[in-house]
C-alpha cells in the first residue's frame, strides 16, 4: 500500500522511485489517478527521484472540495513542501495535471525548475466548455458510472480503444472510484478556466506536448498555449491522443528526456 502525506486538513496519497537531481513530480489526468504512470516510471527513475501524487479525491487522497484549477496548484505546492521536495524539482503534468502544473507555474513557480505539460491549452472554447458542465452534473446525479464511456472516448482515440481492451478496462476501473463530487468539481472548473492572459507569467522553461490525435485538447489550441507562454517549446507526438503514457510512452519519454536534460 502506498504511503499516506498528512496534511493539516487532507491525506494525499503518494509514492517515490529512484534516486538523483533534478527530481521529477508526475500529475495525472482528471480521467486518470497516478498509476497511470507505471509503464514509463521505471525508465524515468533510472537516474531521478520522481514523486507521484494522487490529487484529492482520487485513490486515497481526501476528497477536499477545491473549486478552481489554482486551489488545485496550492495543494500540489503546499504537498511540495511537505514532502521537501527540492526547488530544481522538475514538474509534468497531463490533461488536468498539466492546467494544475501551470497553475502551479504561474502561482508558484519559484518552488520549481522546468515544466512539461501534455495535452492541455489556455481556454476551452465556449462549445468545448459545455461537455464539461455536463459531465459535472451527470456525476453529481448518478455517480462516476455514468460518465464511464464519455470519459474513455474523451481519452482514446477509437481505434486505440478498439485494440487495448486491457487498458480500457483497468481506466474504468480506476475511474468509478473517483469521489463524484471532486469530479463534478474538477469538471466545473476546468470549465471556467482562462490562462490566456496570465500564461505570459510563466518563466520556468516550458515544453508542451500534444497528442496528434486529441480531441479534447487538440493541437492547434496546445500550439497557441506554447505561443503565450515566453520561451516555451511545442512538439506533437504522432500517433497519440490525449493520454500519452499509455499510447506512446517511448515517444513522450524521448521527448521528455531530450527536453529536461537540455542546458
Amino acid at each position: 500500500m502506498m504511503p499516506l502525506l498528512e496534511l493539516e486538513q487532507a491525506r494525499v496519497e503518494y509514492d517515490q522511485h529512484g534516486k538523483g537531481a533534478p527530481q521529477l513530480l508526475l500529475l495525472h489526468s482528471l480521467l486518470t489517478e497516478l498509476s497511470v504512470f507505471d509503464g514509463v516510471l521505471s525508465k524515468l527513475a533510472k537516474s531521478r527521484r520522481v514523486t507521484r501524487i494522487n490529487l484529492p479525491g482520487f485513490g486515497r487522497s481526501t476528497p477536499v472540495q477545491l473549486d478552481s484549477v489554482g486551489a488545485h496548484a496550492d495543494h500540489v505546492a503546499r504537498v511540495m513542501g511537505a514532502l521537501e521536495l527540492p526547488r530544481d524539482t522538475d514538474v509534468f503534468g497531463n490533461g488536468f495535471g498539466a492546467f494544475v502544473a501551470l497553475e502551479l507555474a504561474i502561482r508558484h513557480g519559484a518552488r520549481f525548475r522546468r515544466l512539461v505539460v501534455a495535452d492541455t491549452l489556455a481556454v476551452f472554447p465556449e462549445a468545448a466548455r459545455t461537455p464539461f458542465s455536463a459531465m459535472a452534473q451527470r456525476v453529481s446525479e448518478a455517480g462516476m458510472q455514468a460518465v464511464l464511456d464519455t470519459a474513455i472516448g474523451r481519452m482514446f482515440p477509437p481505434e486505440f480503444a478498439r485494440k487495448h481492451p486491457k487498458i480500457i478496462a483497468a481506466r474504468k476501473a480506476a475511474l468509478v472510484t473517483v469521489d463524484p463530487q471532486c469530479f463534478a468539481r474538477a469538471c466545473l472548473a476546468l470549465a471556467a478556466l482562462d490562462l490566456s492572459s496570465s500564461a505570459e507569467k510563466i518563466q520556468n522553461p516550458t515544453l508542451v506536448l500534444c497528442g496528434a490525435l486529441d480531441q479534447t485538447t487538440p493541437p492547434t489550441l496546445a500550439r497557441a498555449l506554447a505561443g503565450r507562454i515566453p520561451g516555451a517549446y511545442y512538439e506533437e507526438i504522432p500517433g497519440s491522443g490525449h493520454c500519452p503514457m499509455l499510447e506512446q510512452p517511448d515517444a513522450l519519454l524521448a521527448k521528455m528526456g531530450e527536453f529536461l536534460t537540455s542546458r
